[in-house]
């Protein structure tokens, strides 16, 4: 009988190889649920704004995963004890950390399961993937809690210095072009240690946090909340919540069936079972786009409006400010592209709306990145640092938008 060798390499173009340490890692690898993640983009819509950020949630959680390994080589030799269950726990939970999106990643959360985020998503993956391996998760799951009694073991999953953020910083910089997004995970993995049971920087190493913290800045403004990635991201979950409301009006919409199912449905948190996780489990982005596809000819003006914006790459316009806008340039829209398109003022909300959106690279009110000092002291980052542009990264940055139709461009603003 043939026997499957489990100790495969992959190699990726951040890191170079990236070796799975054991066969329960492959084995959750290998799993349907984890596939999955190969169709899922890692940065949803943003290819339409740089072509090459076509990348995975797939390719980032194996890129989190080996920066998992690197930590606890580098913790080992400074002699924090880490023991083989632990560590496995710790590739585990990194691995599957975002298991739980769904396609083009966070559109989804503000649509089709609306009051489901996917780090819930992720743990009910987790708690079935857990009995389907006859409980080999369970110390990975307490750890992703944060019921395991050693804090710093949670901090490597989820905090303001995690594997998770410096593989995709690192990784959607790569994929996407914008430089000012790169940082040395090498060396920030290099100065972790623990101290207290809790996660620190070593003092020598706080210029590579302040370049972190400044690149998640940059990475913010031009990459994620880039005003094109913005408007396709909005123009999304208004197509989906269109396609939901013509379908609890009886009309009929074409699409997948796993798609059909949360149109249908409203799937809360406390309903989410195993059968609902196996549909969830079939939705990728091709799903949207085959359904974006089939809409852009439906008989509705507004659905099939918002599907040709998408396919096409025919975008609204979205202009941002320091300011709201005035709500007199809302309703003056909205009253002029209703009279125009014979559509009622409420269905023009489709298309013209505003909001806000919010940057903050370091969070003051959050767990701290904690510095350990050569004197054994730990203090805040933000303490620690000589440069005041650090303080200024810790203030919450908002700014407004407000999108309506190419058409209405003459209108002053």
């Amino acid at each position: 009988m043939s026997q499957t060798n489990k100790l495969k390499i992959f190699n990726d173009p951040i890191y170079g190889f990236i070796t799975i340490p054991n066969s329960l890692i492959y084995d959750l690898i290998q799993h349907p649920y984890f596939q999955r993640l190969r169709r899922i983009s890692q940065m949803g819509l943003s290819y339409l704004v740089y072509p090459g950020a076509n990348h995975t949630r797939f390719h980032h959680a194996l890129g989190a995963m080996h920066l998992m390994q690197k930590a606890v080589e580098v913790l080992r030799f400074k002699s924090v004890e880490i023991s083989k269950e632990e560590e496995n726990a710790l590739y585990v939970a990194i691995l599957l950390h975002d298991i739980g999106h769904g396609p083009f990643s966070h559109a989804m959360e503000h649509s089709i399961v609306e009051e489901v985020n996917h780090e819930s998503i992720s743990l009910l993956f987790m708690n079935n993937l857990n009995d389907e391996f006859n409980g080999q998760l369970q110390l990975a799951i307490q750890v992703f809690k944060g019921e395991y009694h050693r804090k710093f073991m949670l901090q490597l999953i989820s905090s303001q210095l995690d594997m998770d953020r410096m593989d995709y910083l690192k990784r959607d910089s790569f994929y996407s072009g914008v430089a000012e997004g790169n940082i040395n995970s090498d060396r920030l993995i290099q100065m972790l240690n623990v101290a207290d049971d809790v996660l620190v920087m070593e003092e020598k190493g706080i210029y590579s946090v302040e370049k972190f913290l400044m690149a998640r800045r940059l990475m913010y403004w031009q990459a994620y909340l880039h005003k094109t990635s913005l408007i396709a991201e909005l123009t999304l979950t208004k197509t989906l919540h269109r396609a939901k409301e013509l379908f609890h009006k009886g009309v009929v919409i074409s699409c997948s069936k796993p798609l059909l199912f949360f149109i249908e449905n409203k799937v809360t948190l406390d309903h989410f079972s195993n059968i609902e996780l196996d549909i969830f489990a079939q939705l990728d982005d091709f799903d949207i786009i085959s359904a974006l596809k089939e809409w852009q000819h439906h008989e509705d003006f507004i659905l099939s409006s918002l599907s040709k914006m998408i396919i096409n790459r025919d975008l609204s316009k979205i202009k941002l400010n320091s300011e709201k806008f005035p709500s007199k340039i809302l309703n003056d829209m909205l009253i002029t592209f209703a009279e125009n398109n014979n559509i009622s003022q409420q269905d023009a909300k489709y298309f013209i709306f505003k909001g806000k959106i919010k940057n903050q690279a370091y969070n003051n009110d959050a767990e701290p990145i904690s510095i350990l000092k050569k004197d054994k002291t730990i203090e805040n980052v933000v303490d620690a640092s000589d440069q005041l542009n650090l303080k200024a990264l810790s203030k919450e940055v908002t700014k407004y938008f407000i999108c309506f139709p190419k058409v209405l461009e003459e209108t002053k603003l």
